[in-house]
């Protein structure tokens, strides 16, 4: 049996960012509420429960990407890994809830309309906008190869966007006072955001569900393998992700009659072409000689 440990470990958004990021959110929601409860303005309270929603998101975040550094144990032999996976689930899912809740008051709102302070509306928004730019330059780079930071990243783009969209609104309450704009802005808002989050929680669960990673083909992967000299077949495959940066593989390898020395080359091959083509960078090969009787890519039993 052989073991392939290299690691891919993406780039690391830093701690100083996600403080930084967090307090420009907490921020923000205590004016935009304030804001919205004076002005009228349903969605600019909307944009204060993201607002609120992302520093949530962020102090999670935190707390799962210092669980997954945390060293392997007799009992968590894989360590903390998937803590960021379930820290991305929980955040989506917070998004999620809180969209359906504002598609719901914005409903409301459409039949009983209220008077709105456009410009009040448009100033805090305003700043609403600004803080969230900040927070998504932030986390952007750490956003490309983490799921967890993907999720807290979505969150504060989410609200970039809602808050556009809010000042938007505010222009036209200012110039033509339509006020049904702002529960409509609400509605979309919150549709946007839902459409965003649902890749993260189907990705997620995916995951945790240790599903074939997307993209890996099982059968292209046994061509390769029984392509190279020696070896006769390969057989029970599991092939999963622990996190979204680390891909382990397992399997049987049956090879012709041989010394187990002479498998060290064959398994450095087989390493190699998986790493290369798949990036899967944790490989366990267990190497046989007729010891199974059923030689199907997937055991059953």
């Amino acid at each position: 049996m052989s073991h392939n440990h290299s690691h891919n470990h993406g780039t690391e958004t830093s701690e100083k960012n996600l403080f930084i990021t967090m307090a420009l959110n907490f921020f923000i929601t205590i004016a935009e509420i304030i804001g919205g409860f004076i002005s009228g303005s349903l969605s600019l309270i909307s944009d204060a429960l993201h607002n609120f929603s992302d520093g949530i998101a962020i102090i999670i975040t935190y707390i799962a990407m210092r669980l997954s550094k945390r060293p392997k144990t007799s009992k968590y032999t894989f360590g903390l890994k998937r803590a960021e996976i379930l820290a991305a689930i929980i955040n989506a899912s917070t998004l999620i809830i809180i969209s359906f809740f504002l598609i719901k008051e914005a409903i409301d709102r459409f039949y009983n309309p209220s008077p709105i302070t456009g410009s009040l509306m448009l100033i805090v928004a305003s700043l609403g906008l600004l803080a969230n730019v900040a927070g998504t330059l932030l986390l952007k780079k750490g956003s490309e190869g983490n799921l967890n930071i993907r999720a807290a990243y979505f969150h504060l783009l989410s609200d970039a966007v809602s808050s556009l969209a809010v000042i938007i609104g505010a222009v036209f309450i200012i110039f033509y006072k339509i006020y049904w704009i702002d529960p409509l802005l609400t509605v979309l808002i919150s549709l946007y955001i839902l459409k965003e989050t649902y890749e993260i929680v189907k990705e997620s669960v995916e995951i945790l569900m240790m599903s074939n990673p997307e993209g890996i083909d099982l059968e292209a992967i046994k061509n390769i393998v029984e392509k190279i000299p020696g070896v006769i077949n390969i057989h029970h495959i599991h092939l999963w992700k622990l996190n979204d940066n680390d891909t382990h593989f397992e399997a049987h390898i049956e090879v012709e009659d041989m010394a187990v020395s002479k498998t060290i080359e064959i398994q450095k091959q087989i390493e190699q072409n998986l790493h290369d083509k798949y990036e899967i960078n944790h490989t366990t090969l267990q190497f046989e000689c007729g010891a199974c009787d059923k030689v199907g890519i997937i055991n059953n039993d």
